[in-house]
């Protein structure tokens, strides 16, 4: 709710006097500005409601999900914009590990092999264990195969578990 400030004197940057913008920006440009001996960009943080803070996140997707989803979609599409997935709400939402506990190494890995690419540095593909193929069904010769287990009437047949939801 206190993420958005309002510029007040943008001097020679990026930003418009009165424009919203996220604070981290704000900062992030002010960093720059100070190393190249510049004048910070002065802003002031702006407390928003609820609704007004969930609204004017940098997330369309985060946006979409809280209210007026129609019209935040249709603004998103008209002006092309694309969502960056980085926080937890909007990767939830897609269904993508989020950025946080066990998933944050995953999305560090990415963010580290986006940064390769973009420097033009040859990226060393790690292992990576074959995808399954579509429609691949689990027999139980399968499992006794990479478990050294034998099936026998006693047992449930296991393919049968893992395979009851591909059927439909």
């Amino acid at each position: 709710m206190l993420r958005k400030a309002v510029i007040t004197n943008a001097y020679d940057s990026e930003f418009l006097e009165g424009e919203q913008v996220e604070v981290a920006r704000v900062k992030i440009a002010n960093r720059k500005r100070a190393e190249e001996g510049k004048p910070l960009v002065e802003f002031e943080r702006e407390l928003l409601g609820i609704t007004k803070a969930s609204l004017a996140t940098e997330s369309f997707i985060s946006a979409a999900s809280f209210q007026e989803t129609t019209r935040v979609l249709t603004e998103a599409a008209v002006a092309g914009k694309q969502d960056e997935l980085r926080g937890l709400k909007e990767n939830v939402i897609v269904g993508r590990l989020i950025p946080a506990g066990t998933g944050f190494a995953y999305h560090q890995a990415r963010a580290k092999k986006r940064a390769q690419l973009e420097a033009g540095i040859a990226v060393v593909p790690e292992f990576e264990a074959p995808a399954a193929k579509a429609n691949s069904f689990v027999t139980d010769a399968d499992i006794e195969a990479e478990f050294e287990f034998v099936a026998d009437d006693a047992t449930q047949s296991l393919a049968a578990l893992l395979n009851a939801g591909e059927e439909e």
